[in-house]
């Protein structure tokens, strides 16, 4: 049982203490029901009971207090479980004091396992982060969110939709809406930065791109510093510090708002035009993300017209200014599905001649529409089923994309996989089912085997399968985008040493994938590399030919493979090894964030002067033929 000490010295007396806590433990679920928060709110109001419950708090967050068998240091492991924890969590946000929020997010870092000194108690973290969504505090929001992207454990991510959607639904908001509003401008201005004066120098924090941001300095010549200058880091080393810390929350901020508003092209969202412009285009961490994509602003007949914000003015895809829309126009995200073929191809032109640097794959976004072959099976495709893949590495993919899966292992129900990703704010499911191969003894599997996708629909607290022909469009294809990236990046066909290391395993999936048609995401490649190839000094030795890029060396001919990157030579098809971290290639602007495109570069720039070449690796390879 809790002890006195966790109190203030005289606030309760031990016989008030076990009353409360004799309270606490009624609360035996995520959420209070409306009897026992009566009762709470009633308690709070009692002299002592506040001061107790928020000391309580406290010493869960230090550990002083146990909340489970397991959780904490190992000298702490002794103590009785106390079985109150999830009353005294909620206690705690029902006071409305500010400190009880920072404690509440220790505690669920703590027992959702986000601290590695802790073991986790899921239904203390489930009670704790419901108890957040009804904390007043300017953070709730943005500290959701942070934490939506970082818990790993499951039905986690769940329960922090659940208290995004209690905190608005306190507001009367959706949870998109709150969550607009929610995000931090960090004291910048409009023009994304903030600047300090100090000691005869000015120190800004900028926000360069949609990825980028910097802490630079300028002396009073107005030369530009990259670091900080000698004469500073003494006297100021504390306003550095907290310059440096700066730059590090906005990064997680501009980060944050770009997966947020890429979420959105699944959703169909829709704002006025006066809500667009005071959340997304004013914001000046937003801002840099908004100002970086193509927009849809309504047209007074009903039509749609595409533009992307430069500054305070709209600018189509041929460069003319659309006129600014009135107040209550309707604003939604481009989606090339939307959009006609010629309209794309613009676009695409656009951002590559103005060399426009989007927050995410927009513009050159790969579509992915219903095919024949889905029509028939109906209710499940097998468009990128029986891929052989890494499973670490597919395992952490989904967790960076949002998506929530079990792990495989040697356990009942081990060897089968269902990954599970929520597009459209919520309202539709998609499921990606894999297997495990070959696995042996206690440890994960090293390989996965792929198979169908399905999609439910949003049925009240539940799902409900559907065929794919129900699907939105756009959420069938945004949900196959990343199913293809899960496959593209983890498929053993991307290794280009596979042959190399003497695996006879999956040889004959390696060379039919590794050399086999192009998915959405490579064709997308191709088209990329249409419009950057002519811009460089190896354009005249390179030509685009189906699946490759042929690239005329002085001693053989090469083709790179668009979707695995893997290279055959000319003549006789010989395979050709080249370890990616030995490819190097010139600085060049690409129109979108693409490991593999960027690698399919470096390789052709290699072979192109393929007579400079000094690895005597790649060199004995080719002379070999």
């Amino acid at each position: 049982m809790p002890n006195e000490d966790a109190s203030p010295a005289g606030a309760l007396a031990l016989a008030d203490v076990g009353a409360v806590d004799a309270h606490m433990v009624l609360m035996q679920a995520v959420r209070p029901t409306k009897t026992w928060r009566r009762r709470t709110l009633e308690l709070l109001e009692e002299p002592g009971v506040r001061e107790h419950v928020l000391a309580t708090v406290r010493g869960y967050a230090r550990g002083d207090r146990a909340v489970a068998p397991q959780w904490g240091p190992p000298d702490l492991l002794e103590l009785v479980v106390d079985d109150a924890a999830r009353g005294y969590v909620w206690a705690a946000a029902l006071t409305g004091d500010p400190s009880a929020f920072t404690e509440l997010v220790t505690i669920f870092r703590h027992t959702s396992w986000l601290s590695r000194e802790y073991f986790g108690n899921e239904p203390l973290a489930n009670a704790t982060v419901n108890a957040l969504g009804v904390c007043d505090h300017p953070e709730v929001m943005t500290t959701l969110r942070a934490l939506g992207r970082e818990v790993g454990y499951p039905g986690g991510r769940k329960q922090v939709e659940n208290a995004v959607r209690a905190a608005a639904e306190r507001q009367g908001l959706s949870p998109r809406q709150l969550t607009e509003r929610a995000v931090p401008g960090h004291g910048f201005g409009r023009d994304g930065s903030t600047a300090w004066e100090l000691g005869g120098y000015q120190g800004v924090v900028a926000i360069e791109d949609p990825r980028t941001v910097r802490l630079t300095f300028t002396d009073d010549g107005g030369r530009l510093l990259r670091t900080v200058p000698a004469a500073l880091k003494e006297p100021f080393a504390d306003e550095i510090r907290q310059m440096k810390d700066l730059a590090k929350q906005v990064r997680g901020t501009l980060a944050a708002e770009r997966a947020r508003i890429e979420a959105l092209m699944a959703a169909e969202a829709t704002w006025t035009y006066g809500e667009w412009c005071r959340y997304y285009r004013d914001h000046p961490i937003t801002g840099v993300v908004t100002c970086g994509l193509i927009w849809e602003f309504e047209r007074p007949e009903g039509t749609w017209a595409a533009a992307t914000p430069a500054g305070f003015t709209l600018v189509t895809d041929d460069g003319d200014v659309l006129p600014e829309p009135g107040e209550a126009a309707r604003v939604r995200l481009w989606h090339p599905l939307r959009a006609p073929v010629a309209q794309v191809r613009a676009w695409r032109t656009f951002v590559t001649d103005n060399q426009m640097v989007q927050p995410f794959k927009q513009a050159f976004r790969e579509i992915y529409r219903l095919t024949p072959a889905e029509e028939e099976t109906g209710v499940y495709s097998n468009r990128f089923a029986a891929h052989i893949v890494r499973y670490r590495q597919l395992y952490a993919l989904f967790k960076q994309r949002g998506w929530t899966a079990n792990y495989l292992g040697p356990y009942d129900d081990g060897c089968t996989g269902q990954a599970k990703g929520v597009l459209a704010e919520g309202e539709w499911r998609a499921r990606f089912f894999h297997e495990a191969v070959e696995m042996q003894g206690y440890e994960p599997p090293d390989y996965a085997s792929t198979d169908q996708v399905r999609f439910d629909r949003r049925a009240g607290r539940g799902w409900r399968e559907v065929p794919l022909a129900e699907v939105p469009p756009v959420v069938f294809s945004e949900a196959m985008r990343d199913v293809d990236l899960f496959v593209g990046v983890t498929s053993v066909a991307a290794d280009p040493d596979w042959i190399d290391r003497g695996e006879d395993r999956f040889v004959d999936y390696w060379r039919r994938a590794g050399f086999g048609e192009l998915s959405a995401s490579a064709e997308t490649r191709r088209d990329a590399l249409a419009r950057i190839l002519p811009r460089t000094k190896i354009a005249d030795r390179c030509a685009l030919d189906g699946r490759f890029l042929v690239v005329r060396g002085d001693l053989r001919t090469y083709k790179i493979h668009l979707g695995s990157a893997n290279i055959l030579m000319d003549p006789g098809d010989q395979y050709l090894c080249i370890v990616p971290g030995r490819a190097r290639g010139g600085t060049i602007f690409l129109p979108f964030e693409d490991d593999r495109l960027a690698l399919i570069l470096s390789k052709a720039f290699l072979l192109a002067a393929d007579t400079t070449i000094t690895d005597p690796s790649i060199m004995e390879q080719i002379r070999r033929g």
